[in-house]
């Protein structure tokens, strides 16, 4: 069960990478890394409708900096701000890197420039950069829809599993055998009871919210904050070049500017959260990301006017005490106690955790429940491909030939390749659904359709109007929602979830007022809703 939609969370607020972690070397944290790059390179082949090889450079500024200071961070984690990362600091930690990378990847291992070549493949750069070094990551443009490929390949691999969105746990009735935790219907109110051999606490952030709730309190998180902006911003994607630009900003954070399709990210800042467990973008973070894109691109200017989406989120990072936030441990750990109530075989929380291990880290997990539970595996999951990633078209070729093998009625090149790019080879299930009915596209966007919309609330457990906007599609981080769009996918979403025009007009107000509050999108500023 979900308090929110899925991936609403830190999920839904990363950095949009899948990578193997190069600054956690400097943490000593080489088990991580290891993990970290075996996972992006298996990724890469069980989930390639997803995720993608990204090339990223990091400019220097130095050749010997930060050489005497790096031992002093490693030993102590709390040595202030540090001193600039040099370029002979920089070649030990990707020759390390391309170590790591060796098992079942292939990518290519990196490269180093000087000035001249450096500036002439990225001539916006600051004149005064004496090397750059490229390697290869990954990415992972959309992570809310590779979490529902996740999400729905876990329940078709049993008549038994179930998974509901806007339910939480609330609290533990009744004690011994009779005991239970009750849930919370979040969209109608209703609560009951659920009983379990063994409770699962994966809630992030609000790990020790949860467990207080269940009446076993804890102390083990101490989440830090990251923001990003999004930008429609030409100039400053020309600049990147097709690559992601990764780099040390003037106070040791490091920082990244990275092309999604025809818009920029740019992040991200790490902030001990406190007791904001649902932060939002600041005026202070906006200057911030303006001030490091000047840091790299001095000639590039980039106002206010550009942004078309903002988002932050909370690492759910272990409790650190005067750590410095770059420095806490990126690992997870599984934490057991018994179930309050004393039922069932007892209760597991997670600490901590990333999206690039989320298949090493959830094969853990369930290892430890099934040795509660007195069972083995039986499957592994670590070749198995993830929902649209099976038979997944492997060249530019071979997604051409699915294109014209699934154009024909309704679904031109263009929608065909949306679809492709929204689901992977679900789409012939999309697809399938589309030809039974009558169909037609919002008249406010071409990249959905009527019967789409249905689908979706039919297959992906839509509750809410900023689920298609947010989470379903990316139409919201592109800043192309509109109040028409808005309410397009309001109507279009009534008669499938049973919504009285009163309740239409609610949830259309809700998706304009959750996009305003915490993405800034300007589609709250065209006007209310009749």
């Amino acid at each position: 069960v979900e308090r929110g939609d899925y991936c609403q969370g830190a999920s839904g607020a990363s950095s949009h990478m899948i990578h193997g972690g190069i600054r956690y070397l400097e943490n000593g944290e080489f088990r991580l890394v290891h993990e970290s790059v075996v996972e992006r390179n298996r990724l890469l082949r069980i989930a390639p409708h997803y995720v993608k090889p990204l090339q990223t450079t990091i400019p220097v500024f130095s050749t010997f900096s930060g050489i005497l200071n790096a031992p002093l961070r490693f030993l102590t984690h709390r040595s202030g701000r540090p001193g600039e990362r040099g370029a002979v600091l920089i070649k030990i930690g990707l020759s390390l890197y391309d170590l790591f990378s060796r098992q079942g990847g292939s990518v290519p291992r990196h490269r180093f420039l000087g000035r001249r070549k450096a500036l002439a493949e990225l001539p916006a750069l600051r004149p005064d950069v004496k090397y750059t070094a490229t390697y290869f990551d990954a990415s992972v443009h959309d992570p809310e829809r590779l979490t529902l490929d996740v999400l729905r390949d876990g329940l078709a691999a049993g008549a038994h599993a179930r998974a509901s969105n806007y339910v939480s746990a609330v609290g533990i009735t009744g004690a011994g055998e009779g005991a239970a935790v009750r849930l919370r219907d979040g969209l109608t109110g209703e609560e009951f009871d659920f009983a379990a051999e063994v409770v699962v606490n994966t809630t992030g952030a609000w790990v020790d919210a949860t467990n207080g709730a269940l009446g076993a309190p804890t102390r083990f998180m101490g989440g830090t904050k990251g923001s990003h902006i999004v930008l429609d911003h030409p100039e400053l994607l020309a600049a990147c070049a097709g690559r992601e630009i990764f780099f040390e900003h003037s106070d040791g954070r490091i920082v990244l500017i990275y092309p999604i399709g025809d818009r920029v990210l740019v992040g991200t800042t790490d902030i001990d959260a406190g007791e904001d467990l649902e932060p939002v973008c600041t005026d202070a973070e906006i200057e911030y990301f303006f001030d490091l894109i000047r840091h790299v691109f001095p000639s590039v200017r980039v106002g206010r006017e550009s942004i078309v989406y903002t988002f932050s989120g909370v690492r759910p990072l272990p409790r650190h005490d005067d750590t410095a936030p770059g420095f806490v441990s990126r690992d997870y750990r599984i934490e057991k106690a018994a179930l309050p109530g004393g039922a069932g075989q007892g209760m597991l929380s997670l600490v901590g955790g990333k999206w690039t291990t989320f298949r090493a880290l959830s094969e853990h997990l369930a290892d430890e429940v099934l040795a509660l539970l007195g069972h083995g595996r039986s499957v592994g999951t670590g070749e198995l491909p993830i929902g649209g990633g099976r038979g997944f078209p492997t060249d530019e070729e071979g997604v051409q030939a699915w294109l014209k093998a699934h154009t024909g009625p309704g679904i031109d090149a263009h929608r065909a390749e949306i679809l492709l790019s929204r689901y992977g080879t679900r789409a012939e299930d999309v697809i399938a659904y589309l030809a039974k009915g009558q169909d037609s596209p919002l008249k406010s966007t071409r990249e959905l359709s009527v019967r789409e919309i249905a689908w979706m609330a039919e297959h992906e457990q839509v509750g809410h109007v900023a689920d298609v906007l947010i989470r379903r599609t990316s139409l919201a981080f592109r800043g192309l929602v509109t109040a028409e769009l808005v309410q397009e996918v309001a109507q279009h979403l009534a008669p499938v979830l049973g919504w009285d025009p009163r309740r239409t007009r609610q949830e259309a107000q809700l998706a304009l007022a959750t996009l305003a509050h915490r993405h800034r999108s300007s589609a709250a500023a065209e006007g209310a809703l009749v």
